[in-house]
């Protein structure tokens, strides 16, 4: 008589345990490090494009035409909303989860040291970054308010024109500066590259990432708003 085998333990299914990674603790910040990635790439394309502001009204405004023109451009910026809720989403949900975990801040301040004003400021960063990006989109996609003229650089000088409008650009881009500086080499240690020979190179990098876009952003509105270069 053929002995019959114990039927065994159903095995987990891959798809089952890739869910519970992405919902796990270290899974929701892999998502969080690769949607921010993700978004700085984005903001490599878009500041080599916002350059061009430099060129000309002319230059710019036919940049501008060719990505109106661009059938994939709606599925690109319907992707890019999904990223941008998705890293805040996933952000605001990790920060509540280790405020939970850690109730109590140290005692003494023992962690101070290792912060930096990237890591200290994230939350009020970020905040100021989400407020920007509704006003930018408003004002540049939409084209709420401006004086100049029917074209996106005349559009746009018109609001450069307003102090409050240039004086708040430059100020969310300290912003931005200021998150890039931590979540740049914080995405990569997430992602578990991590170790004493590389860290203090892709800290470097980061803080220079943050630096160049940062200031490259900011001296548009310094240039053709408070410069007046626009004239």
């Amino acid at each position: 008589m053929q002995a019959t085998e114990a039927p065994s333990a159903a095995k987990p299914c891959c798809d089952c345990r890739v869910l519970e990674f992405l919902d796990s603790s270290i899974g929701k910040k892999v998502m969080v490090a690769l949607a921010g990635i993700l978004l700085c790439g984005f903001l490599v394309t878009h500041l080599a494009g916002n350059l061009l502001l430099f060129v000309g009204g002319p230059a710019f405004d036919h940049y501008a035409e060719l990505l109106e023109a661009n059938p994939l451009i709606p599925v690109a910026e319907a992707g890019l909303v999904v990223l941008f809720l998705l890293h805040i989403a996933l952000s605001v949900r990790a920060k509540l989860a280790n405020n939970a975990a850690r109730p109590v801040a140290y005692a003494y301040g023992a962690d101070k040291g290792a912060r930096t004003p990237g890591s200290r400021t994230m939350t009020v960063s970020g905040s100021l970054i989400l407020v920007f990006l509704i006003v930018h989109v408003l004002t540049v996609k939409y084209r709420v308010g401006g004086s100049r003229g029917p074209d996106l650089f005349a559009h746009l000088m018109g609001w450069f024109a307003d102090p409050l409008y240039s004086g708040f650009y430059v100020l969310a881009l300290v912003g931005v500066g200021l998150h890039l500086s931590h979540g740049f080499q914080s995405a990569f240690q997430t992602l578990g590259v991590n170790h004493p020979r590389y860290t203090p190179l892709i800290k470097k990098l980061g803080l220079a990432f943050a630096l160049i876009v940062g200031l490259t952003f900011a001296s548009m509105p310094i240039y053709f708003g408070f410069l007046g270069g626009a004239k």
